[in-house]
């Protein structure tokens, strides 16, 4: 069952909405907001698999409301502006609905994300490989051809050859689909493939050429790689 919910600044608009989940068998409707900092508190507390999302609002510009959570659920924008739609795909939005949508519109965007989102949580069981969604692509990645992972705002930088590539996720989702014997997290701003390591102390980190430095709160990352070089 895929859980979303709502934030609209118009009640109409979220039982619209309400009432066209309803007909949906693959979606729950958890909660419907009005107001942004209620939905938010209630994302850092539960997991979404879908946001749909009004634009413009009184307190806060949808978009903007989206670039700001730590967690990005999947986002579909439903308003009454087509002005954004540029804007709105690319914070990789997977749809934008223009309001008023009919039932139709809307089944199909709920079609696309369930899609999307069995695709993605069928490459979780892969071992070797991860799939990310840069740009409006879903690209597979090697974990072997990692050399580092960076974080960057609201995106991480992934160092592999011939060229880095950009996705608009966090270090903890991307640490979430690493397997952790082999990726290490040094930094609140670095992920490490341990295989990679060239040389480190209890301080830096040094890999593909680069110094990574090891976060304060990352004090046991010296012992972890000390235990893994004995082991080796």
């Amino acid at each position: 069952m895929i859980k979303c919910i709502a934030i609209d600044d118009e009640p109409l608009a979220l039982q619209v909405i309400q009432e066209y989940c309803n007909r949906i068998s693959f979606l729950t409707l958890e909660k419907v907001f009005t107001n942004t900092d209620e939905a938010k508190d209630y994302l850092i507390n539960n997991k979404i698999d879908v946001l749909f999302l009004d634009i413009q609002m009184p307190d806060i510009n949808g978009l903007q409301f989206y670039k700001n959570l730590a967690e990005k659920p999947v986002v579909v924008f439903t308003t009454a502006y087509k002005d954004y739609a540029v804007e709105g795909f690319s914070v990789d939005a997977l749809d934008y609905l223009l309001k008023p949508f009919e039932y139709d519109r809307f089944l199909k965007a709920c079609y696309k994300t369930k899609e999307y989102l069995d695709f993605l949580s069928s490459q979780e069981l892969q071992l070797n490989s991860i799939f990310i969604k840069v740009n409006y692509e879903i690209l597979k990645i090697n974990l072997k051809d990692i050399e580092l992972i960076e974080a960057l705002d609201d995106y991480i930088k992934l160092y592999i050859k011939p060229s880095p590539v950009l996705t608009l996720m966090t270090l903890k989702s991307i640490s979430e689909k690493l397997p952790s014997r082999d990726f290490l997290r040094v930094h609140r701003s670095y992920i490490v493939p341990i295989r990679k390591i060239e040389k480190f102390s209890k301080t830096k980190i040094f890999i593909a050429g680069k110094e990574i430095p090891i976060g304060s709160s990352y004090s046991n990352v010296y012992d972890q790689l000390l235990a893994v070089s004995k082991l080796s």
